[in-house]
């Protein structure tokens, strides 16, 4: 049985309409989508990927966060 994990994203939508997707706890995971369905299905391979590499794997296997939170800081 495989063990399923709860990863964070981070979506932003750029100046051209794309929306660029982020996993922050592994390194170089990011890609992006014309869509917010595709930019999501596309992090998704490149998780897989990532998780390919064990120090990826090692990452993951001590990665059990009890919460996240994101927030927008507004600074001038």
């Amino acid at each position: 049985m495989t063990m399923k994990h709860f990863l964070p994203i981070i979506v932003e939508k750029d100046e051209d309409g794309y929306y660029v997707v982020e996993c922050p706890i592994f390194k170089s995971c990011y890609t992006q989508g014309r869509t917010l369905d595709a930019a999501i299905k596309n992090i998704k391979e490149v998780i897989d990927l990532c998780l390919e590499e064990k120090n990826n794997k090692e990452i993951l296997k001590g990665y059990n966060p009890k919460e996240i939170s994101f927030l927008t800081l507004s600074h001038a």
